[in-house]
């Protein structure tokens, strides 16, 4: 009998998954975004704000901007654990990346829900 030595994170097939699903989440939103766009009456602000009105809208794009967040946050992890081999720069950097992630989220929802 081998004895396998498991060593790392154990991210591979979690990673993957998630950066697939993320993915067909925002290819799916935007093919979907591009249909709206092109069933609008007239490119006006009206049109355009009356889009947006619309609750179901400013959930999928929550969602389209979930997925991108996530997407993000494993690439850029991925990235790092690969390519900086110094773990308080790496550490620094999933800290930084974290919070602008965290901002930007902040920032979307100001923008789907604020007026």
């Amino acid at each position: 009998m081998v004895n396998r030595e498991v060593s790392g994170a154990h991210y591979g097939l979690r990673d993957w998954l998630a950066q697939r699903v993320t993915a067909v989440v925002m290819v799916i939103y935007s093919v979907l975004f591009v249909v709206m766009l092109l069933g609008l009456p007239q490119f006006d602000y009206a049109s355009w704000k009356t889009m947006w009105a619309a609750p179901w809208m400013r959930y999928a794009s929550l969602l389209f901007f979930l997925s991108l967040f996530v997407h993000a946050w494993v690439g850029m992890r991925n990235i790092f654990m690969d390519y900086i081999k110094s773990t308080g720069l790496r550490l620094t950097l999933y800290a930084l990346v974290i919070l602008a992630l965290l901002a930007y989220g902040a920032w979307a929802v100001q923008i789907l829900w604020g007026r």
